[in-house]
This record gives C-alpha cells, structure tokens and sequence, in this order.
C-alpha cells in the first residue's frame, strides 16, 4: 500500500500551468477517493522563485486544496528554489514518518528527470513508483506495482547537471549536533602522517541514528551516498586530506588485505601504502579501526577489525603485509586502535567466546554464562604482541594516562560515537584514517 504521495508541481510544461488549480484539485480527489480507510501523506512540491512571496503562492494553490478534511492533516505544500532542495525536505518528512513506499505523480517530461535525483538523493530502502499527472482518475493509480518507466536516459550533461544542483545544496546545509571533531593519537607522530578517528559530530545526515557524521551508505540504510559524500568533504577539510585520493576498506570480516598499488581483492578489510598523500581508512560502529604507521619506512595501513576479523588475525596480517611489501621491522610499527565497542557492553554467545577464551581467558567475563562478555580490543592486543610488536607501540584503552586515550565504547557514548549493537539496524559509521604527509 502507498504510504506517501508526492505531487510534482515544480517545473510545469506551459500547456499545463493555466490548469494547475485543476489538475491539483482532480489529483487530490481521486488520492482521497481511493484512501478514505488509510490515507497516506500527501506531498504538493513547487516552485519557490526568488523574490515571489510565501503567502502570494499558497493563495494561488489554496482553492484546489479545500476540501479535503481526511487528507487536511497529511498534506503539505513544499516550496524550495530547486528540484534538490524540494525534494530533500521532502525526503527529511518521510524518514520522520518512517515511510517507504511513495508514489510520485508529475508531468511525463519531468519523469526521466526526476528518477535522475531520486536515484542521488535516495537508497534501496525507499519504492518508488510514476503516475503521470494528467492520467491520475481512478483507484488503480495508487495501488503499488512494479514501477514501468518508458523514457529515454537523460543526455549525460543534464546528469552532470543535476550532480552539480544536489552537491551545492548539501554543501548550504549547516553542520548537525556540534562542530565536526576529529581525535588523535599521540603515539603516531604528525610531523611524518596524518591521521585521525572521527566521531559522529558536524556532518549533515538527520536521521537519528545516522546523525550527524555518518560515513557509510548502504542500500539498507536512509542515508544516501551522496550525504555520506558530502560528510566526507568536510571531514578532508578539516582534517586536511584529499577527498579524491581516499580508500576504505571493503568490509568482508575476514582478513584478505589490499596493497595500494596492485590488483585491489573484491573484499578486504586491510589496506596498506606507502603513497604520500593517499589516505586509507578503515570504518567501525562498534567493530575496531584500526591504524599502523611505520615512521622509518614511512608506510601505514588501517584495518577494520571486528570479532570475526580478530578472531581471524586481521591485524597482524595488515603488519605483514607492510613488512612483507614496504621491508618495515615490526618492531617499528605503530598501531591505535579507535573508538570500538568495549568489554563493558559487547557479548557474544558461548560457541563464539570460545574462541576469545582460547586466545586468553581474560578476553572473556563471565564465561560460563550464555553470552559471555567479550574483549575484542584485548584480544587484538595480544595477537599483535605475539605478532611482534611491542607493547608500548599499542595504543588502546589500556594506557595509562586516560587524557590521552581515544579507545572509547561506542555503545557507552551515544552522544560522541554510532553503535550497531545499541541502534539497530539503521546505524550510522564512524572511520579511522591515516596518511603519509607529502
């Protein structure tokens, strides 16, 4: 069942604008006719030219839209300079109401268009489908199918087009929840790298548990590429690095690692280089970023540890690949471990904490219990150790001046750091990044 419908009114072929009352008013009445049980939300997108007044616009709609008492509550008029800016607001109404499932009803020749900014602005979890405007009379219009689409592909400069609108319009929004904050390690020396864990201030994203810094979009999360894009932007700003010269990991939770340079694997969750001004990262909303730097060989990795990937030694293998490529000692080695789920919050069942027990007991609390507490950043500690890298070349919540320490739990903090574990599904990810200065 249609949960939203959105009416676009924003840029009207000219033998349809002196009928805009009218075919507004048809479209309502046969929504309001075939939704009288569970109305769905109703969307009215136009133009808002500059220096045209508010009230003046809603006058001019105001006739077609009396009248409709079920639909008086779930219906708005929203008015921005651009198609972006319109339907972003539009986009920030549905993730409000958790809907869906949206039928859009516009002029045919908008139609190629418009699936141009939905395909940017939105992801796989929304289902789109297309009416055109002046066929919308009866109820078989606003049961969901299989969306049809009859258009030709826009010509690849009006796509550019659209690109350039979206991007500058995310690029106006103001910062969410604070100033963008990047933390630092003092082990990893800044005069040879920069580096950096990012927490969950100062980017755009607006849904909850997204906001407001989330780096990752995936096809089961609201956030869209193009807003974790912009994030991204405006963590290279402040941090210093270049946006275009970026590589995260591949996440598979296992330990294949990439070489910067040769053949990429179509998974990894390690990288490594010794590229300046390439800068690597490794993404962790719970699982553990981890960071390597080697200041006399001048390479670096980042790897993305979870508790299958430290099970599985994803760390150590991220060290012998800089020493088995860049001819580093692991007794230089550097490693950091970022802000990470702690043994404080993090369970596993008792089959999987097996594992960590045998790594070392004290990598599991309350073992005979069901599911037992487990410490994955302990454990990667001790793997590396055994690896050999000296213990005072890992930093993690175990150091001794807590000032300095960035190994915080993700679940702890809600107001600093995204957890899968403590939000669900729908969760935001926070990076660990690393570079050799130029």
């Amino acid at each position: 069942m249609v949960e939203a419908v959105l009416i676009d009114l924003f840029s009207l072929p000219a033998n349809l604008q002196n009928n805009i009352q009218g075919l507004l008013h048809n479209t309502l009445e046969a929504i309001e006719k075939c939704s009288s049980i569970h109305a769905p939300c109703v969307y009215v997108m136009c133009c808002q030219r500059q220096g045209s007044e508010r009230k003046g616009e809603q006058e001019f709609l105001l006739p077609a839209l009396r009248g409709f008492q079920s639909l008086k509550r779930r219906l708005e008029v929203i008015r921005a300079p651009t198609t972006a800016a319109a339907l972003y607001t539009i986009k920030q109404r549905l993730d409000e109401k958790d809907l869906s499932i949206i039928k859009v009803i516009l002029p045919t020749l908008r139609k190629d268009l418009m699936k141009v900014y939905i395909d940017h602005l939105f992801t796989a979890v929304y289902q789109f489908e297309f009416e055109d405007l002046h066929m919308v009379s009866d109820c078989e219009n606003l049961q969901i199918s299989d969306p049809q689409h009859e258009g030709q592909t826009l010509p690849s400069q009006d796509v550019a087009l659209i690109r350039s609108e979206i991007q500058m319009y995310l690029e106006s929004l103001p910062s969410l929840k604070g100033e963008l904050t990047i933390l630092r390690s003092s082990l990893i020396p800044d005069d040879i790298f920069l580096h950096g864990f990012t927490t969950r201030a100062g980017g755009i994203s607006y849904i909850p548990t997204l906001s407001s810094c989330n780096l990752f979009s995936s096809s089961k999360r609201r956030d869209p590429q193009v807003v974790v894009k912009e994030n991204l932007r405006r963590l290279a700003n402040a941090a210093g690095f270049n946006p275009e010269a970026f590589h995260r990991v591949k996440i598979d939770h296992a330990n294949a690692v990439c070489i910067m340079g040769k053949t990429e694997p179509d998974n990894y969750d390690g990288i490594v280089t010794n590229q300046k001004g390439v800068t690597l990262a490794a993404p962790g909303a719970d699982c553990i970023p981890v960071l390597f730097a080697d200041p006399v060989r001048k390479a670096c990795g980042a790897a993305h540890s979870g508790w299958k990937g430290t099970l599985l030694g994803v760390s150590m293998a991220t060290v012998n690949a800089m020493v088995s490529e860049y001819g580093c000692n692991v007794k230089d080695i550097l490693v950091v471990l970022g802000p990470s789920v702690g043994p404080c919050c993090y369970k596993l069942p008792h089959e999987s904490a097996k594992e960590f027990h045998r790594i070392n007991p004290k990598c599991v609390r309350l073992f005979d219990s069901a599911s037992p507490y487990i410490d994955i950043r302990r454990a990667t500690r001790i793997l590396l150790e055994r690896g050999g890298i000296l213990p005072e070349n890992i930093q993690d919540d175990s150091i001794t001046d807590q000032n300095q320490n960035i190994t915080f739990c993700t679940a702890c903090h809600p107001d600093k750091f995204y957890s899968h574990f403590r939000d669900g599904t729908n969760f935001g990810t926070q990076i660990g990044f690393i570079s050799i200065k130029d």
